[in-house]
């Protein structure tokens, strides 16, 4: 039964990994139009519990994507400077797209898991009461 426990604790966890991916693929195309805007990423963490290796994963630390902003030339914008040039966000719609769609396949895959290993569990506890 530890097995089923531990199991479900290892999917939980991708689900939660992922579903804290998601929100971050969400805030970045929110701001994809922010001026000044660095899209964010995180990448995934092995829990470690009393220096062993459990196989659950969380998402590390957040990190801002330091790559070079668009310049974006509109000379109405309040923030353009002299030349009509303004920063934009480094944000790319393609890439948060695949992204999010990445995040939502593999908290899929992580829910399929559970659930499997939950209806393993009840057939084993309705075997054990005959």
């Amino acid at each position: 039964m530890a097995d089923f426990i531990s199991t479900l604790a290892l999917s939980a966890s991708g689900m939660a990994a992922q579903a804290q991916r998601l929100r971050h693929v969400s805030e970045n195309i929110a701001n994809a139009d922010t001026p000044g805007y660095h899209r964010k990423t995180a990448t995934f963490e092995e829990v470690i519990a009393a220096g062993q290796r459990t196989g659950r994963v969380e998402l590390g630390p957040v990190k801002l994507d330091r790559s070079e902003l668009t310049r974006i030339y509109d000379p109405g914008h309040p923030l353009a400077d002299e030349g009509g040039y303004y920063d934009g966000s480094n944000v790319d719609l393609v890439v948060e797209i695949a992204d999010a769609r990445e995040a939502q396949r593999s908290y899929e895959a992580n829910l399929r898991m559970f659930d499997q290993a939950r209806q393993m569990s009840s057939a084993l506890l309705d075997l054990l009461r005959r």
